[in-house]
């Protein structure tokens, strides 16, 4: 089983900063990429950034230019530094990863259980 654990969500204030972090444990063969997801209430689940195993990173709009992406393929954890936060990025946060649990099936989606970011208006 792959277990995805998510960490430093929180209350911050219009404008802060806030680091989420993203550790994965478990049997796997190979990661394909990992990154992060989020939900706000009523909206469906969004890319907000992923990064591949070799380092290629895809930010979602929303993201771009105030949301940073980063891996450690030593501890298969993965890191999203947000800045100049708004009340728009409030939301559930969610880790993903993509990878090959068994060398012989098919790529799979794992998730979190989510970390909960708000900011206020």
């Amino acid at each position: 089983q792959v277990q995805l654990v998510e960490s430093g969500g929180g209350l911050v204030q219009p404008g802060g900063s806030l680091t989420l972090s993203c550790s994965a444990s478990g049997t796997f063969f190979a990661i394909v990429a990992m990154g992060w997801y989020r939900q706000a209430p009523g909206s469906q689940r969004e890319l907000v950034a992923v990064v591949t195993r070799g380092g290629s990173t895809n930010y979602g709009d929303a993201a771009k230019g105030r949301f940073t992406i980063s891996r450690d393929n030593v501890d298969n954890a993965v890191y999203l530094q947000m800045n100049n936060l708004e009340p728009e990025d409030t939301a559930v946060y969610y880790c993903n990863l993509r990878g090959y649990q068994r060398q012989d099936t098919p790529p799979g989606d794992y998730w979190g259980r989510g970390t909960q970011v708000t900011v206020p208006s």
